[in-house]
């Protein structure tokens, strides 16, 4: 990809400065989550988990739900499935990759300390490899809500549009293999230091444009 021209900067640059505290605000909870127990660390893997083609808000009681009611930690794929059907779209696969991870991150090794034994990049392509239904897409919005990925692009058409938009890319792309997804990734780098606003931040700056809140 050659170089393109950056478009209309000073706009995003004041609804950066608008949003800045609540996004700082929101970033310091992410971190925050990276500290906590297995359990929230846990939680938050099985959001960006449900996140795939279904909102955030709706991943997010789906998560909260099952949570309260122990299928979280105890439920047949079956159980979870059950009511995920009412929250999230692809229940089925969802259920099942769920309970995949909660067998491999919930077991002998504690979550915090295999997150804490890698540096992010490792531990990107860790998930990428481990996780039933994780790209890198859902391992970076993993680890960027966990404190541990503010470096990484979450590329989803949301944000390629509004890449697309800036003059970042030339165009949505269709798919996002592997490469294009990091050679694009380092595109938004590039972008971020140039605007002089964080990768993390750039990204729930486009998130909420389109919701009107900074979520996750």
């Amino acid at each position: 990809m050659g170089r393109l021209t950056y478009r209309d900067v000073e706009e995003l640059r004041a609804d950066w400065r608008q949003r800045r505290p609540t996004i700082e605000r929101r970033l310091a909870d992410f971190r925050r989550v990276g500290g906590g127990t297995d359990e929230d660390l846990f939680q938050e893997l099985a959001f960006c988990l449900f996140a795939i083609q279904t909102s955030a808000r709706r991943s997010d009681d789906a998560v909260r739900g099952l949570a309260a009611n122990g299928l979280l930690w105890r439920g047949t794929a079956r159980e979870i499935a059950s009511v995920l059907r009412r929250q999230v779209r692809f229940h089925n696969h969802k259920a099942a990759y769920l309970v995949a991870a909660r067998g491999r991150f919930l077991g002998d090794e504690p979550l915090r300390l295999w997150l804490a034994a890698s540096p992010p990049k490792e531990l990107r392509g860790r998930l990428v490899d481990e996780v039933d239904g994780f790209g890198y897409k859902e391992a970076s919005h993993f680890l960027r809500n966990v404190g541990r990925g503010e470096d990484f692009a979450i590329l989803d058409r949301h944000i390629l549009r509004n890449l697309h938009r800036h003059g970042v890319i030339r165009g949505v792309p269709e798919a996002l293999p592997a490469r294009r997804y990091l050679a694009i990734e380092e595109r938004v780098r590039e972008f971020s230091r140039a605007v002089r606003i964080p990768m993390a931040a750039i990204d729930l700056v486009f998130w909420s444009r389109a919701t009107g809140e900074v979520f996750k």
